[in-house]
């Protein structure tokens, strides 16, 4: 294979780049209509581009480069997508499959180039490790079908992980045969070890350093320059041990993957800049290295159909002896095989390493041949991945909808308004973010962002303004849609509850208020107005750090919880959250109230770490204070005065939470309860009644006077029974 020394048609920079933004642009267009995966497109067209081809555009430094990145995006894309939760529920069994699609084609690669090749069996060897790996070429096509965290998708990528890094092992081994004449166990020996100390290194200086970054530095630019940044170090560092870059890629996304949540502005621009520009490079790249030229040799046919048979029949064995071990169904056995056929970057290494070792008696450990059919090989391969992938996916897919529509009993998902009233353009990001993050999965989301002012002044329309150009910034950096909303009104509160009433509100974020005066209360009177005038859930919520970079999320929830309308609702709200930052929820609750949690996180199907402690007198929720870290976030799910879950009990909760959590990450919830709200009483109707008043003080003494009497009586019976058990 030799590439064309003939002068491109196009060498100015400026038309290239604006040919390789057309490709990108018209391949998937035109391949949609005849239903072929535009990855097959990108690659065509860089053969039709390329220097075998009609000689347009050069294979120059600028391809190299660029398609490194992408290739490197693309393994990071992987690592960073991956749901960890899922990723360890199918660990063992990618770890199964990873050793079988490694062995399968070196046995059988090994077998067929020493026996139908006439190689020997080191060159054997060597050419058996490049169809041992593959490279998950097709996995754009899982990730814009959402299928990320299908357990075929896990298992095949950790199978790529093990493979890739087996064929590298076997590659040092046969080199340094090479070289020596002898084989050296201590060097792969002493590449693990590498390895293992290189792992600990990330995982030890990458997260502490990151969340320290996003704690500072909150420009979504300089934060998305910072993660390119680790990523590429990473690549590099496996480079200097010896490792392929795409390991340290790969690893650098898993590392990172917990401070990226899926619904975060950053990850929209990780995916915007990946697929847009870098990975599209990558396969025009991969297209024009392609010499279809090479299939006029008969012995390059040869081998070249030998090197195909082996690569693809050896892939498919293992993803079949996996589907039978595991028990898969058809179409993930075909996903198996559809991302892990495709060979690439390092089939190339190995053919070029080969083809540049010269052997004692003058040839080449891999002659022309074997160099021209690696590249078929690799054409049959890119052209043949996509297409299965895209096959198998698509019938998951359908089945998975189907599977979620044909649900016994399953609610009716419905139309959920959010309200975000915002003073000001500060805290307008914030409140979004905590929005997307509690957006559910499936149904309809409707987001409103309001802004309400008392008067007309030029200042204040202008605060207004700014207020919710911000807040539909925020949205967009998300492909959220937002409908902003700015009224006049007498009071703020008084505009956010004829609000709630014209859109259909079904919950309200808004932000913490903050103390004013000594005798403010701790809420506001603000949000006390809001809260007697509307049944409807309310979240109030005050982060100090990123809730990217939160370690935990811990709940405190009240007895009898579950009795409240809206408990499955801010249930699945706070779930929500710890799915999107990937962290640990404690849920602290009564012993009765647990099963209903767990059922309503099972019915969901909220794959998440989960814990539970048992609290059952207020004085265990007062020993939270001192288990809250600074990065946590403590949410608190209170109870209006009416509501069945309320005890006397909560009236100091406002002043425990300012003592003792001033400084914290902090959610007080309010779920939604039954009933129509009702008016507030004015001195214009005497008559009129408030439904939502506190009871008297001395009833609510009486009332706690006797829950303690019951509590004391439930106590010395325990301790008469113990007693007598020991007796």
């Amino acid at each position: 294979m030799t590439i064309c020394a003939t002068t491109p048609l196009v060498t100015n920079p400026v038309l290239i780049f604006f040919i390789v933004l057309a490709i990108i642009l018209l391949s998937p267009i035109l391949l949609n209509r005849f239903k072929i995966p535009h990855i097959i497109g990108l690659i065509v067209a860089g053969i039709v581009v390329g220097p075998f081809g009609f000689n347009v555009l050069a294979d120059d430094s600028s391809f190299d480069i660029f398609g490194q990145v992408g290739l490197l995006y693309l393994m990071f894309l992987a690592g960073v997508e991956i749901d960890m939760y899922h990723l360890k529920l199918n660990l063992k069994r990618g770890l199964v499959f990873g050793v079988l699609t490694f062995l399968a084609p070196m046995i059988i690669g090994t077998l067929a180039s020493y026996y139908l090749l006439k190689l020997d069996w080191v060159t054997s060897i060597l050419l058996a490790s490049m169809y041992a790996s593959h490279t998950l070429i097709s996995y754009p096509v899982v990730a814009r079908l959402g299928l990320t965290k299908n357990p075929a998708v896990m298992i095949a990528i950790v199978g790529t992980i093990i493979a890739v890094i087996g064929s590298l092992l076997v590659l040092a081994a046969a080199v340094n045969i090479h070289k020596t004449g002898v084989f050296a166990p201590m060097d792969l020996l002493s590449l693990l070890g590498e390895l293992a100390i290189y792992c600990v290194i990330i995982m030890y200086v990458y997260p502490r350093l990151t969340r320290w970054f996003f704690k500072n530095y909150s420009d979504r630019v300089t934060q998305f320059v910072y993660v390119m940044a680790l990523v590429f170090l990473a690549s590099w560092f496996a480079q200097i041990i010896g490792l392929e870059a795409v390991l340290g890629a790969f690893f650098a996304g898993l590392v990172l993957n917990r401070y990226i949540p899926n619904a975060s502005p950053l990850m929209g621009r990780i995916e915007f800049v990946g697929n847009a520009v870098f990975i599209p490079y990558f396969l025009i790249g991969v297209g024009m290295m392609i010499n279809i030229r090479v299939i006029g040799s008969y012995d390059t046919i040869k081998v070249a159909l030998n090197m195909i048979v082996v690569a693809i029949v050896s892939k498919w064995i293992a993803a079949w002896i996996a589907q039978k071990i595991y028990r898969m169904k058809g179409d993930e056995r075909k996903m198996l095989f559809g991302l892990s056929t495709a060979h690439t970057a390092v089939a190339l290494a190995v053919v070029t390493i080969g083809y540049n070792m010269v052997m004692p008696d003058g040839h080449r450990m891999m002659d022309e041949t074997i160099l021209n059919g690696t590249v078929l090989m690799i054409l049959v391969t890119c052209a043949i991945a996509p297409i299965v992938t895209s096959s198998a996916a698509s019938r998951i897919k359908i089945k998975t909808i189907e599977e979620d529509s044909l649900v016994v009993d399953a609610p009716k998902q419905k139309v959920v308004n959010t309200l975000i009233p915002i003073a000001n353009p500060v805290t307008a990001q914030s409140l979004i973010e905590i929005a997307s993050f509690m957006r559910n999965a499936t149904g309809q989301n409707n987001i409103f962002a309001l802004h309400v002012r008392n008067d007309n002044s030029a200042n204040s329309r202008a605060l207004g303004r700014n207020s919710l150009e911000q807040a539909e910034k925020s949205a967009a950096s998300i492909d959220a849609q937002i409908t902003p909303i700015e009224r006049y009104d007498m009071s703020t509160a008084t505009g956010i509850l004829n609000t709630i009433e014209e859109r259909d509100i079904n919950e309200v974020i808004l932000g913490m208020h903050r103390r004013a005066t000594v005798i403010d209360s701790f809420l506001g009177s603000k949000i006390d107005h809001i809260l007697k005038s509307t049944n409807k859930m309310l979240i109030i919520t005050r982060c100090f750090i990123p809730l990217n970079t939160v370690t935990r999320i811990v709940v405190f929830v009240p007895a009898k919880a579950q009795y409240e309308t809206g408990f499955s609702r801010w249930v699945k709200k706070v779930a929500n959250i710890a799915r999107e930052v990937g962290c640990r929820i404690i849920f602290c609750c009564h012993p009765d109230t647990k099963p209903l949690i767990r059922g309503v996180l099972y019915k969901e199907r909220f794959q998440i770490r989960n814990e539970f402690r048992d609290v059952e007198e207020w004085d265990d929720f007062l020993l939270l204070a001192n288990r809250i870290l600074d990065d946590d976030l403590f949410v608190v799910v209170s109870a209006r005065r009416t509501s069945v879950s309320f005890t006397p009990e909560m009236d100091a909760m406002p002043g425990f939470l300012q003592k003792y959590f001033s400084r914290n990450n902090l959610i007080v919830l309010y779920p939604e309860q039954f009933g129509e709200e009702v008016s507030l009483t004015t001195f214009v109707d005497p008559l009129s009644a408030d439904m939502n008043v506190a009871p008297s003080i001395l009833w609510t003494r009486i009332h706690g006077w006797y829950r303690n009497i019951v509590h004391l009586k439930k106590k010395l019976t325990q301790r008469n029974r113990n007693k007598k058990i020991e007796l």
